[in-house]
């Protein structure tokens, strides 16, 4: 019976689905604050203490509050569904981190991480637009094709690396959760620490265009394209669109926190310093691409390929390294 508690909790509350979108809309605050903050603005600060509720209340308001705009092809209830559908696949993911009380891992685990992550995260974002039509929807979906071709296989070869590294070492192999639990070691050693660096950057590329900060803003393009693949969003659709999008982006930079940088460790995550150590490497990560997105303009979609692009041979690099320093 406890052990079947355990579980519902974890998968509800922690680190289910009220800590996956909590943190989702604290990381949307922190970047809107630090935003406001770069640019000599207050940033949000009106609702909650020092406006840290102001992401969920501004949620809460499209939920309950604001109409659905609807025409005769758009299909809002399947829209609703595609988008529960990916606030659900990374919810799942954060499962298989060490932060949970149950451990959900295994051998080459890792694709059923990509197979949530990379495939149903983004495919519920694009079946949303899908499902409520338009032209500047189709626009916005069609650039955001683009990247994925690009994006996806870049994080995957990204986070390929230090998978590789631990495998040689600890079992079960491709882990997740054996990964994030001894990458921090190899960071001692400069010849894994090498790769690691570049699995490092071309992450935190992939981060930036996951989340379409600038200068990857080119499906949200609102002064081309009104608003890209939301364009026709509005009201509860719209509420789910965001908490998809900030869950994304919010799941991307714990990814790179654990399996990159080490999560808490060498602490443990119950003690002081292991808290602090992975808040701090978590809002430092997000910290890095807000600033990337307030120094720079957006790219046009070729200029933006060409860096995504760059950053898949940076992380094919850093594979072939792993690969020649594990011989």
């Amino acid at each position: 019976m406890y052990d079947e508690l355990l579980v519902l909790l974890s998968i509800t509350i922690f680190p289910g689905v009220v800590f996956t979108i909590a943190l989702a809309l604290f990381t949307q605050y922190f970047v809107r604050k630090i935003s406001g903050r770069l640019q000599k603005r207050m940033g949000p600060s009106y609702v909650g203490p020092i406006g840290i509720l102001q992401p969920f209340y501004d949620v809460l308001k499209l939920v309950r509050v604001k109409e659905e705009v609807i025409h005769r092809y758009s299909m809002p209830s399947l829209a609703k569904l595609f988008g529960i559908i990916g606030i659900a696949s990374g919810t799942v993911v954060m499962l298989m981190f060490p932060l949970s009380p149950i451990k959900f891992y295994g051998d080459y685990d890792f694709l059923v991480y990509i197979y949530f992550t990379s495939i149903w995260i983004p495919l519920s974002l694009i079946l949303m637009s899908l499902s409520m039509p338009g032209p500047y929807t189709a626009i916005g979906v069609s650039r955001y094709l683009s990247f994925i071709t690009l994006m996806e296989p870049a994080f995957f070869v990204s986070i390929l690396t230090p998978l590789m590294i631990t495998s040689r070492y600890y079992s079960p192999p491709y882990s997740i959760l054996v990964t994030s639990m001894n990458i921090h070691k190899f960071w001692l050693n400069p010849l894994t620490a090498i790769p690691l660096a570049l699995s490092l950057l071309s992450a935190i590329i992939v981060l930036q265009a996951r989340a379409m900060y600038n200068p990857f803003n080119i499906p949200e393009a609102e002064q081309e394209i009104i608003a890209g693949y939301e364009t026709e969003f509005s009201g509860p659709v719209l509420g789910l669109a965001i908490i998809l999008h900030d869950v994304e982006v919010a799941v991307t930079a714990i990814t790179i926190v654990y399996l990159i940088l080490g999560g808490p460790y060498p602490f443990k995550h119950t003690s002081v310093q292991g808290i602090l150590t992975l808040i701090t490497k978590y809002l430092l990560v997000i910290l890095t691409a807000t600033i990337i997105r307030n120094a720079f303009g957006r790219y046009r979609l070729e200029q933006a390929l060409k860096i995504l692009l760059y950053a898949l041979i940076i992380a094919i690099l850093s594979l072939i390294i792993t690969v020649i320093v594990l011989r």
